[in-house]
């Protein structure tokens, strides 16, 4: 095993590494990479994160020579030209644009359900905010639909950064939001995730329990 050249700062929660996780998984990089654990909320941030991320997020990558990459999306386009096998994201034409444009909605997902989660876990039930609330469901829900409705066939066709995206989003879903029960109105989504949850990546990357 060679001795890893990149630092991940790195938490099993976060669905945001778990995407970067699932494509070191994929692509045979994850002896490349050393997780450097970190604890974070916005309102307890991470000390030796802050020095190399200064929007105190992650993931991020420290590479050999120092520099540091944020945020996933970077990381992904990154780490998918450091390996010899079929890209994950498409070098170009209008498959590269359809394909990041379906990774893009699945990080709006985790991104509304990421705010619902530290409104919900980290202010007081009477300071929470209904409406902004039900606006960040809505976003969700919406999305949701979108998917149903237009990207199943290409979400089956490769298992790559729009899959990865999609899988990683609905996981976080299950994860923090079990009372959103989004298969509901989403059968075929469930049953294209029941398969892609069974990947070796994706059990590898499950979130704590």
């Amino acid at each position: 095993m060679s001795t890893p050249s990149m630092t991940l700062f790195h938490n099993p929660a976060s669905p945001y590494v778990r995407k970067v996780m699932v494509l070191l998984h994929e692509t045979g990089q994850l002896d490349r990479v050393a997780l450097q654990a970190s604890q974070l909320t916005p309102v307890n941030p991470d000390t030796a994160l802050n020095q190399d991320n200064p929007l105190g997020k992650i993931p991020a990558l420290r590479l050999a020579d120092g520099n540091v990459l944020y945020d996933s999306r970077v990381i992904l386009d990154y780490l998918d030209q450091q390996h010899v096998g079929n890209p994950l994201i498409p070098r170009e034409g209008s498959a590269r644009w359809r394909r990041l444009t379906l990774a893009a909605l699945a990080d709006g997902i985790l991104d509304a359900s990421v705010l619902i989660r530290y409104e919900l876990a980290l202010r007081a039930p009477e300071k929470h905010w209904e409406q902004w609330l039900d606006g960040q469901h809505d976003k969700i829900r919406r999305a949701l639909a979108v998917l149903e409705a237009d990207a199943i066939a290409e979400l089956a066709s490769h298992f790559d950064v729009a899959s990865i995206g999609v899988a990683c989003a609905l996981g976080y879903l299950d994860f923090r939001h079990p009372d959103l029960r989004w298969r509901d109105a989403q059968p075929q989504l469930a049953a294209w995730y029941a398969e892609v949850s069974r990947r070796p990546s994706m059990l590898a990357t499950q979130p704590p329990v």
